[in-house]
């Protein structure tokens, strides 16, 4: 079959990946000018089942709501004219209890587990390569009160089959001496060996490289405007070069997959959510951490990545701009700098803001829809790098009429008018 692959970024060409490896053609068609040029391009890095819990917890709604005055909130609510943002945070609103954060944890930490197994599958067939560093990730905490909460909270991830060490201080600087400086202000540390880290966007590259050596077509500077259908099936998309065919169509585009397919008739509740991410050259005086992580009482990540360390921060749901300045960074880098003074040069900062493409449970739309050759991938939301492998070996799976070796449950459209 030829399949149509809309997105080139990691949802869309690993989709491509899989496919391929299934002998079906493929031609991916992206609005950028290179793959992995939009929510793909600079995130945090980091391949963490072991920070798999939901966003849409108890904690959330109260955080939202102080950052309507304060803007050191992790997750930032910033109200628009736009009732597909009112539609959705009453969605995710709807999640934010104890009952529904558990479920949603459990189904992500197995999906962001299987994909990860995918993810190294991958690696072993392509030997591509983007910065990959495993021996896990350290999530670690400035309070005792915190560090108390979160290792508690930690056993919901040990009972999923995760491997969880608590850590003291002293603990945590014999296993990244990279944190030293950080060492009389952290109160502790959970350690989750099986986590790794890399350069989403390297990756993403390597393998559109990897698909278009084994046949793939890639038509970049491309957006797509709609489909065109004949008798129920989807038989084109329209673009302003003219149509594309295909016998079967993969929807991967993220924030725009919902504008995309409503004039079908099919609702996707997914929504922008922003981040904000500085990348930073590291030079021979500097002392990064060896590993990446996460400062959790400010939902801060880092990532050391060859010669660069990526810093990423702050969920802000407040539409579909992209612009960004250079205030909007200044808390990020300030509390880094505090911590990790020598880890990079942070003179010389290179700024960068996505849209995550978030829905209220936090996990990815792998289904297909009412029109038989019309397929869905997409909705990762902040955990789209650890989430993609996975997903698009189910997708595949699903295309194929092979039962996909995990659960979907919470990932159908079924399960968005629930």
């Amino acid at each position: 079959m030829r399949f149509v692959v809309l997105g080139a970024g990691l949802a869309g060409v690993t989709s491509a990946w899989e496919l391929l490896r299934d002998g079906h053609q493929v031609v991916v068609v992206d609005r950028g000018s290179e793959s992995a040029n939009f929510s793909s391009y600079a995130n945090a890095g980091l391949v963490a089942p072991g920070h798999a819990f939901a966003w849409a917890s108890p904690s959330a709604p109260g955080m939202m709501l102080r950052s309507l005055w304060r803007n050191d909130q992790a997750i930032r609510f910033r109200p628009q004219l736009d009732f597909r943002q009112w539609r959705w945070i009453m969605a995710f609103l709807g999640q934010c209890n104890h009952a529904r954060a558990h479920i949603n944890t459990e189904r992500k930490v197995r999906l962001c587990h299987y994909s990860q197994q995918c993810l190294n599958q991958v690696v072993e067939e392509t030997s591509v390569t983007y910065e990959g560093q495993a021996g896990g990730l350290v999530y670690f905490y400035l309070s005792r009160s915190s560090f108390a909460a979160a290792a508690k909270k930690s056993e919901l991830l040990k009972n999923f089959g995760l491997k969880i060490e608590a850590l003291d201080p002293e603990g945590l600087i014999e296993l990244d001496p990279g944190l030293s400086d950080a060492k009389d202000k952290i109160a502790g540390a959970l350690y989750c060996p099986s986590d790794e880290s890399g350069d989403a966007r390297l990756f993403t590259q390597a393998l559109a490289a990897v698909c278009q050596e084994n046949g793939a077509t890639f038509q970049m500077n491309t957006p797509v405007r709609g489909f065109l259908s004949e008798s129920g099936t989807i038989t084109a998309v329209d673009t302003p070069t003219g149509p594309i065919e295909g016998d079967a169509f993969v929807l991967s585009l993220g924030v725009h997959s919902p504008e995309l397919v409503r004039p079908l008739g099919i609702r996707l509740p997914i929504y922008p959510v922003k981040g904000y991410s500085v990348t930073l050259p590291i030079g021979p005086s500097h002392r990064p951490p060896k590993l990446g992580g996460v400062d959790e009482d400010h939902l801060l990540a880092y990532c050391p990545m060859g010669d660069h360390f990526r810093i990423t921060a702050t969920a802000e749901i407040s539409g579909y701009d992209t612009s960004f300045q250079p205030n909007d960074f200044r808390i990020m880098l300030e509390k880094t700098r505090e911590l990790l003074p020598e880890a990079a040069d942070y003179s010389a900062p290179e700024y960068w803001a996505c849209l995550r493409p978030m829905t209220p449970t936090g996990l990815p739309f792998i289904d297909r829809t009412r029109f038989p050759n019309l397929w869905l991938n997409t909705g990762h939301g902040h955990m789209g790098w650890t989430m993609a492998c996975g997903s698009a070996k189910i997708l595949a799976d699903l295309v194929a009429g092979r039962p996909p070796e995990i659960p979907r449950e919470g990932m159908t459209l079924t399960s968005a008018r629930d």
